[in-house]
């Protein structure tokens, strides 16, 4: 099976074009052995491009995490998968809609050569029953939510998956290794949840670490960026822009008139070959 590695500031992924190969019958099971990092290839996530079953779109994006679960989105596998369909013939455009579980998406590759893609995120949902979690009221904006005996205070956002944002005085040093796996697992998220730890710096930017559900503490998340921009919004930090700083690099977020959250940043080739299996 031919495959393709790639990441989005460090978030990686194995790619594989749905319309020319023969997929395993049980994805799930196959997306585990593939993002194994010692048996397999090793990765962050498994990204399959398959024929749109609707008109719409020139193909359906389908994205499994490390432990077999469908994410259904991820800001940073969109950009990858932009530039991987136009480099496998998968579409000719530099614009275009994927399916995702949610609804359509709209990546734009701005520069094929450098790998920048804008991505149109859709509108993010903000109630809790969309999100979903167990919070009263419409919108969850710095409510209190009791973990290990501290009380942080969340905003929710979803964008096609769920986010809780935390805003924090020192990312570098948060123990997110200890308090990501607390919240991903909380009661009041039936559906688990990333968890995105948040710093202000000033000028618009924002300095990230996430953890997301399934996968553990991952480099990047495009998604969570966005959910991170909006969260800021929403508490008044910002007004509806942001750089969101990772590890490798940055990502440009806004939420724009239109309702919508445009999320451009880099995707990148590491290297393509066949999976014996």
């Amino acid at each position: 099976m031919r495959f393709a590695k790639m990441h989005g500031l460090g978030n990686d992924f194995v790619l594989i074009n749905g319309f020319r190969e023969k997929l395993p019958e049980d994805i799930s099971s196959f997306a585990i052995e593939v993002c194994d990092r010692h048996l397999g290839i090793g990765a962050d996530g498994l990204i399959v491009l398959t024929p749109p079953l609707g008109k719409q779109a020139s193909a359906r994006y389908l994205i499994y995490n490390p432990d077999g679960s469908e994410a259904g989105m991820c800001g940073n596998g969109l950009r990858c998968a932009a530039l991987f369909a136009k480099h496998d013939g998968i579409v000719a455009e530099d614009e275009f809609n994927f399916e995702i579980l949610t609804g359509l998406v709209r990546p734009q590759i701005i520069n094929e050569r450098l790998g920048i893609v804008r991505v149109d995120m859709s509108k993010p949902r903000l109630t809790p029953d969309d999100i979903p979690a167990k919070f009263n009221g419409s919108r969850v904006v710095g409510a209190p939510l009791l973990v290990l005996a501290r009380m942080y205070y969340v905003t929710l956002v979803s964008m096609g998956n769920p986010h809780c944002v935390i805003f924090v005085d020192d990312v570098e040093n948060f123990p997110v290794e200890k308090i990501g796996p607390q919240i991903e697992m909380h009661p009041s998220f039936p559906a688990k949840t990333n968890v995105e730890f948040i710093q202000l710096m000033g000028n618009d930017r924002l300095r990230m670490r996430v953890w997301e559900r399934a996968c553990g503490e991952t480099l990047a998340c495009g998604s969570g960026a966005c959910a991170a921009t909006v969260a800021a919004v929403l508490n008044g930090y910002i007004r509806n822009h942001a750089e969101v700083v990772l590890r490798h690099g940055s990502l440009d977020v806004e939420w724009a008139e239109d309702g919508h959250v445009y999320m451009t940043g880099p995707a990148a080739f590491v290297a393509e070959g066949e999976y014996l299996r």
